[in-house]
């Protein structure tokens, strides 16, 4: 039972004949191939597009209709200084986790050539991907949207047009705690800008009429609060799943641990970068991660 349900999910072969690496098309040189990662899925674009154009609109209604009618200078300075810095972070990086290489596997690789240069041992697994043609490592799985193999893939992401793989996976983690960070900022400050207003002649506390500003409040408050739970909800399962080096899809899957067990210290690290500096906050630091194997194969 158990072995009828591995098959369901992954090719599983023991010997280069069975691999029909002739059926398969050498993956193109490396000179020939672009440095950009970018998904061409129609849903994911268009989920990216309205991320940004969420944030521009935040920031439209933080800075035009609460800071700059502020009578207070130096409230209106602080506030819009610390929401424009989140909001550029959260913008850096999702684009960071949009357009960095989650961790694809060399799509085509199970040649002939490449399956003799591995030097399997006799009784030794490898692992095919049918629909890419690709020698899986341990931990890979198969993206429908991407159309690759990705390594320790957590799950597709529209609103990031990518997957949430091994090598984005901390950006993306820094995209959910900066809009959520943002998403709770502009919440405190609508709260305080209405009961300035109710105190207020609401013809002064905004640059627009009162029921345009209380439209465009409602609509900010109601964007603040549906990103921040989802976002907050986001990260703290990203966080988790970190911590215990268990994928989204992993977890779903019930997948039995082959992998070695290590410290949530660790696991950070692995993720984050080595070692523990602010660079870890940072979307333009890429974390060194080290040099591990990409084909780790089960016995």
């Amino acid at each position: 039972m158990m072995n009828s349900s591995v098959h369901r999910f992954r090719d599983i072969e023991r010997t280069p004949e069975y691999l029909q690496p002739e059926k398969c098309v050498p993956p193109p040189s490396r000179a020939s191939l672009g440095t950009m990662w970018f998904i061409r899925d129609g849903c994911g674009m268009v989920c990216a597009i309205m991320t940004w154009l969420l944030v521009v609109y935040a920031d439209f209604v933080v800075l035009l209709v609460m800071l700059v009618p502020s009578r207070d200078y130096v409230y209106s300075v602080i506030n819009g200084t610390l929401f424009n810095t989140l909001a550029f972070l959260a913008l850096a990086s999702h684009f960071r986790a949009m357009l960095t290489d989650p961790g694809a596997v060399p799509k085509g690789n199970a040649t002939k050539e490449f399956i003799e240069s591995l030097q399997l041992k006799p009784g030794q697994v490898v692992y095919k991907c049918p629909k890419c043609c690709s020698i899986k490592p341990d931990r890979a799985h198969h993206c429908s949207v991407c159309k690759r193999c990705i390594r320790k893939m957590d799950h597709h992401c529209p609103w990031v047009n990518n997957c949430v793989g091994e090598n984005n996976q901390k950006y993306f983690v820094l995209f959910t705690m900066y809009i959520a960070l943002i998403s709770l900022h502009a919440l405190i400050m609508v709260g305080f800008h209405f009961l300035y207003c109710f105190e207020e002649d609401w013809t002064k506390c905004s640059s627009f009429s009162p029921p345009t500003t209380v439209i465009l409040l409602i609509l900010l408050c109601f964007e603040a609060l549906l990103f921040l739970i989802f976002t907050s909800v986001m990260f703290g399962t990203q966080v988790h799943s970190i911590c215990t080096d268990e994928t989204g899809i992993e977890q779903l899957k019930k997948e039995e641990r082959r992998w070695a067990k290590k410290t949530k210290w660790m696991n950070m690290k692995a993720v984050f970068g080595h070692p523990f500096s602010i660079a870890w906050l940072s979307p333009f630091a890429t974390p060194d991660q080290g040099k591990a194997d990409p084909y780790q194969y089960v016995v």
